[in-house]
C-alpha cells in the first residue's frame, strides 16, 4: 500500500480534546455545552469518514509527531484495520452523545460537566488507539483510555461505585504496566522497532521460550479484552452510568482492548510465526474457555446489566477467538464481529438504561409484560439479543458463519462445536428476556407506568431514537455488509495472504 503524510488522523484524535475543554469553559450553559459534545462527535465522525477513499484505493496516510529514538516514534497510520475500528467507535460517538444528553437530564445526574468532558477525551484516545503506528503510540492511548474512563465508572461516588472504579483502575492499570509496557520494552530490545507491520516483526527475534513468554506478556496486559481470569473488572463496573456501561462495552474500552489482541496477532508476532510456535492454538482455547463459562454465568444473572457484561465477555472471546485461529475466514470473522459486537451490544444497554429510566427497573424478574409498555425498546432489544445469538437476518449470522468457516479450515473441530454450544447459550440467557416483556402478563406496573396504566411509557424521545438507530444498524450490518466487509477482507488478504 502506498504512504501518504496526512495531518488529518490528528485532527481526528484532537477534535474532542478541543471539546473536552469547550464543555468544561460552559459548565455553566448546559446547552451549549451539550452542542460541544454533538458537534465534536459529528465532525470526528466526518473526518474519520473523509479518509475512507484513500484508504478503499489502498493508500495509508501517515502522520508522524515525534521521533524519540530510531524506530521509535509517537505517530498515527491509517490503514484498513484502524478505519475499521475508528468508523465504528466515531459513528457509535454521535449515537451514544444524544442519549447520553437524555438520560443525564432525566436522571438529573450531578458532575454532568465531568462526564462529559471525560467522554470526550476517551474518545480521542479510542481513535488514538485505532490510527496509532506502532506499540509506543497504542500504549500510550491505551493508558489515557484507562485513565480518562475511571472517573466514569465511578461517577455515582457511592460507595459500590468507587469500589467497582477502583477495582478497574487496579486491573486494568495494574497488568498494562506490570506486563503490557514489559512486552513492549522487549519487543524494542530485541526487534528494533515498535513498527506494526502486516506479517509482523518478531520472526527471527528470539528463542521459541523468549517468544513466548513476550507472547504471554502481551495477552495479560490486555486485560480490557476481558478473557478469563482478568476479568472480573468488567461486572464491577456496571455501577457506572447506563451510557457509561454502553461506552464501556460497545466503543471505547473493551473493543480497544480485542483490537490491540488483534493488532498484537497480525502486526507483531504475524501468523505464520504464531502458528509455528503453535501459541495461536493456545489463545484460541483459552478464548474457547472465557466464551462457555462466561455465557455459563450469564445465565444465572438477574440484573439485566450484570447478564449483558457476562455476555460482553464472552462475545469479546469471538474476536480473540477469531484472530487466534489465524485461517483468513477466521480473521475475516473476528474483525467484523468489531462492528456487528459494537451495534447489538450498544443496543442491549441501551435498551437497559431506557428501561431504568422509564420504570426503575434493574432485574429481569420484573420485566414481566414490560414490552407491552415499551414496544420501541423492547423491540429493539429483540432485534439486538438475535444479532448476538446470531440467527439471520441479524449482522451476527455473518461473523459467526466466517468463524465457524474458520475452524473448518483449521481443522479445529473442538473450537466449532464451542461457537455452535456458545449460540445455545447466547439463546438461553437472551430468549427468556424476550419471552417476559412479550409474552408474559404483567403483575402490576409500578412508579411512573402506575400513571399511565395501559398506554405507552417509553423512556425520553432521544434515548427511543437512539436505540431504533443502533438496532436498525444490527439489520442492515446483515443486508449491507459490503464496506466493512471490503476493509476486513483488505485486512485478511495483508496480514495471511488468503481470501474469502
Amino acid at each position: 500500500m502506498e504512504s501518504v503524510a496526512s495531518n488529518t488522523p490528528l485532527y481526528a484524535i484532537g477534535v474532542s480534546l478541543v471539546a473536552a475543554v469547550l464543555i468544561r469553559l460552559s459548565s455553566s450553559r448546559p446547552n451549549v455545552r451539550e452542542l460541544w459534545t454533538i458537534g465534536a462527535a459529528v465532525i470526528k465522525f466526518a473526518l474519520v469518514l473523509s479518509m475512507l477513499p484513500a484508504v478503499l484505493a489502498g493508500q495509508v496516510l501517515e502522520a508522524k509527531v515525534v521521533t524519540l529514538f530510531p524506530g521509535l516514534s509517537v505517530a498515527f497510520k491509517v490503514d484498513p484495520l484502524s478505519i475499521f475500528f475508528a468508523l465504528t467507535a466515531s459513528f457509535l460517538w454521535i449515537v451514544t452523545s444524544c442519549y447520553s444528553i437524555s438520560y443525564v437530564r432525566a436522571e438529573r445526574e450531578h458532575k454532568q460537566t465531568r462526564y462529559f468532558m471525560c467522554f470526550a477525551v476517551a474518545l480521542s484516545a479510542t481513535i488514538g488507539v485505532a490510527f496509532a503506528a506502532n506499540l509506543l503510540t497504542m500504549f500510550v492511548c491505551y493508558e489515557v483510555l484507562t485513565l480518562c474512563t475511571f472517573p466514569l465508572v465511578g461517577h455515582k461516588e457511592t460507595e459500590e461505585a468507587l469500589a467497582g472504579a477502583r477495582r478497574y483502575l487496579t486491573y486494568l492499570l495494574g497488568t498494562s504496566l506490570s506486563f503490557l509496557m514489559a512486552a513492549v520494552v522487549l519487543t524494542y530490545h530485541v526487534a528494533g522497532t515498535l513498527d506494526f507491520k502486516a506479517g509482523g516483526i518478531l520472526a527471527g527475534h528470539g528463542s521459541p521460550l523468549f517468544l513466548t513468554i513476550l507472547f504471554v506478556l502481551f495477552i495479560a496486559g490486555t486485560t480490557k479484552a476481558a478473557l478469563m481470569p482478568l476479568h472480573s473488572w468488567l461486572p464491577a463496573a456496571m455501577v457506572a452510568p447506563t451510557p457509561v456501561s454502553a461506552l464501556l462495552h460497545a466503543v471505547a474500552v473493551v473493543k480497544s482492548g480485542v483490537f490491540v489482541v488483534v493488532k498484537v496477532v497480525l502486526y507483531v508476532f504475524g501468523t505464520g510465526l504464531l502458528d509455528e510456535l503453535g501459541l495461536g492454538t493456545a489463545l484460541a482455547y483459552v478464548a474457547a474457555f472465557t466464551i462457555i463459562v462466561a455465557s455459563t454465568i450469564a445465565l444465572k444473572q438477574d440484573n439485566l446489566k450484570a447478564r449483558l457484561a457476562y455476555s460482553t465477555i464472552s462475545q469479546l472471546s469471538y474476536i480473540v477467538l477469531g484472530a487466534a485461529l489465524l485461517t483468513p475466514a477466521a480473521v475475516l470473522g473476528s474483525i467484523m464481529h468489531i462492528v456487528i459486537h459494537a451495534f447489538g451490544k450498544i443496543t442491549l444497554f441501551f435498551a437497559a438504561g431506557a428501561i431504568y429510566v422509564a420504570s426503575h427497573k434493574k432485574n429481569i424478574s420484573e420485566l414481566d409484560g414490560i414490552g407491552r409498555k415499551m414496544p420501541f425498546t423492547m423491540g429493539a432489544f429483540a432485534v439486538a439479543a438475535v444479532s448476538m445469538i446470531g440467527i439471520p437476518p441479524l449482522g451476527g449470522f455473518i461473523s459467526k458463519w466466517y468463524l465457524a468457516r474458520g475452524a473448518i479450515e483449521a481443522g479445529q473441530l473442538p473450537i466449532l462445536a464451542v461457537l455452535a454450544g456458545s449460540t445455545v447459550l447466547n439463546a438461553c440467557y437472551f430468549l427468556p428476556i424476550v419471552h417476559r416483556a412479550f409474552f408474559r402478563k404483567p403483575p402490576g406496573m409500578s412508579g411512573k407506568a402506575d400513571s399511565n396504566e395501559g398506554g405507552l411509557v417509553e423512556a425520553p424521545t432521544m434515548m427511543v431514537a437512539a436505540l431504533t438507530v443502533t438496532a436498525l444498524g444490527a439489520i442492515a450490518l446483515f443486508f449491507v455488509p459490503d464496506l466493512f466487509l471490503r476493509l476486513a477482507q483488505m485486512v485478511v488478504v495483508a496480514t495471511t495472504g488468503g481470501g474469502q
